[in-house]
């Protein structure tokens, strides 16, 4: 890695071009903005953003290791898709993760490490508060990443942020089926979620970070599977 204090200033000015870039691109994806499957055409977002296509192409770059578009052999470059026929494995994945996470903190938690969940649900509700739903995601991945680190086994921490990631514009479609209104009571579910490791209850621990994940799983399919059709009069 350089260091930014020997880069020249054209350096530093592409860097802070390509986190630029990156950084309004990736939201847009994951608001579902840009739409899966859409077009990523770098010239105009050259035009829109007044730079060559040098940083826009590193950004793209960043965004393709991050999963979120895709290059395709003509050299065209989209969002990348949702695979919808195989969502039983994140959902799979994501319940066995928040089970695993919430029972080891139950078990090893420290005192301090009460401190970053408490933050970070408190995050999380100010974005809840302020229908935020990118607030939402990342303060829910700050909240959930704070559980794991309690835990103490980095690979579940790894292999659980590497879950959420992966499944941030299906987060944004949770959110979206509650028109961003999240209901107070999934807030609180957090909330028990902190008690029970508090209590050391490793049991009420599992059942609770299962009922959290059962619901969002639930919520998902059925807007997922929401009939969109137009009655168009014959």
């Amino acid at each position: 890695m350089s260091d930014p204090e020997s880069e020249s200033p054209s350096e530093r000015k592409r860097g802070s071009g390509v986190r630029l870039v990156h950084g309004m691109l990736r939201d847009e994806i994951l608001d579902l903005v840009l739409p899966p499957g859409s077009p990523i055409d770098e010239v105009a977002l050259a035009e829109r953003f007044g730079m060559s296509r040098t940083p826009i192409r590193e950004a793209l770059v960043r965004l393709a290791g991050e999963g979120l578009v895709e290059a395709l052999p003509n050299r065209t470059t989209i969002v990348a898709s949702i695979d919808f026929l195989n969502l039983h494995h994140f959902f799979d994945a994501i319940t066995l993760m928040y089970r695993v996470t919430t029972r080891l903190a139950a078990l090893h938690h420290k005192p301090a490490d009460l401190q970053p969940i408490r933050a970070a649900q408190a995050d999380f509700a100010a974005a809840v508060a302020a229908q935020d739903a990118l607030g939402m995601i990342a303060t829910n991945r700050a909240f959930h990443a704070a559980i794991a680190e309690a835990g103490g086994n980095p690979y579940y921490l790894g292999l659980f942020l590497r879950v959420l990631d992966e499944g941030r514009r299906l987060l944004r479609l949770y959110y979206q089926s509650y028109e961003d209104r999240l209901p107070q009571e999934y807030v609180d579910e957090h909330e028990a979620l902190i008690a029970a490791i508090e209590a050391r209850d490793v049991d009420l621990c599992d059942r609770l970070a299962r009922a959290h994940a059962d619901q969002i799983v639930r919520q998902i399919q059925a807007f997922v599977a929401r009939d969109r059709r137009d009655d168009v009069a014959l």
